[in-house]
């Protein structure tokens, strides 16, 4: 299994500064830039990836998310028409989103339920994160994650909010990890967690603003709060649980924040709409 911080060489060129940045990027290229880091979607003429142009993109994180979930909605309601089976709706619907991001974030929180739960020594944790062999642990961890995807939008697909369901969860989900690229120093000196920079407070701000409308127009205030709480307990959660185990943040905690982030806010929807 391939880590993200394997995956991508985010640090190319210098950092520059901040002024030069702003002034040679766009909205559009900072979506695009979003997206060839956030997926496996292709992208053409993006090949600025200093730390400072990424950090910067974040705002338009939650809108990836937004287009991820909207792609891969398309085969899912496709074989839900075909089949009306909504747990075949769920599986292509998950299946898709695995690949459009190449299984990174899944691949995150495999690397560090191996490294948290199979080390000692805070650098043994974060060898083990980045050896591409997965572990009891990460298998563990990537059975009952994906379970409790399933069970989730299955759930959301029976009470016919399937679509609204999965956009809320992406959405929120993106929005997620730059909060913890912000709170949380990068724990190597190298990787994705180190190359993507940190975040300013008002991009960040920005794409969290952004994907709360967006989950408010889709779903409505009830549900909005239940999926804002869900995020922000799997963000103290996740970035709790990687300062004391290796004191910072690396592509995987980010991967498992995203993921983490989707199911809790995915539990918060179906708590508060389940029952209508």
């Amino acid at each position: 299994m391939q880590s993200p911080d394997e995956q991508r060489d985010a640090s190319k060129g210098s950092a520059g500064s901040t002024a030069t940045t702003y002034a040679s990027t766009s909205v559009m290229s900072d979506f695009w830039r979003a997206m060839a880091l956030l997926s496996r979607v292709p992208v053409f003429d993006i090949d600025d990836f200093r730390p400072v142009i990424i950090a910067r993109s974040v705002w338009c994180w939650p809108l990836v998310g937004l287009f991820l979930a909207g792609l891969a909605l398309v085969p899912a309601m496709l074989v839900n028409y075909l089949t009306e089976n909504t747990m075949i709706f769920a599986i292509v619907a998950v299946a898709s989103m695995v690949l459009l991001t190449g299984a990174m974030h899944e691949d995150g929180m495999a690397d560090c339920a191996d490294g948290f739960g199979g080390g000692v020594e805070r650098s043994r944790k974060l060898d083990i994160m980045r050896d591409s062999q997965i572990g009891t642990y990460g298998v563990v961890a990537l059975i009952l994650c994906l379970s409790l995807r399933l069970t989730l939008l299955y759930t959301a697909a029976n009470i016919g909010l399937a679509a609204t369901f999965l956009l809320c969860t992406a959405v929120m989900s993106r929005a997620a990890m730059p909060i913890v690229m912000r709170v949380l120093p990068p724990a190597r000196d190298n990787g994705l967690g180190k190359g993507a920079g940190q975040p300013g407070r008002l991009p960040m701000v920005i794409g969290f603003i952004i994907a709360i409308a967006i989950v408010g127009v889709l779903a409505g205030i009830t549900a909005t709060l239940a999926v804002l709480l869900g995020t922000i307990i799997a963000i103290f959660i996740v970035a709790l649980v990687a300062r004391w185990q290796i004191g910072g943040q690396t592509g995987d905690v980010l991967g498992a924040t995203q993921l983490s982030a989707e199911l809790f806010a995915g539990i918060g929807f179906i708590a508060v709409m389940g029952g209508i």
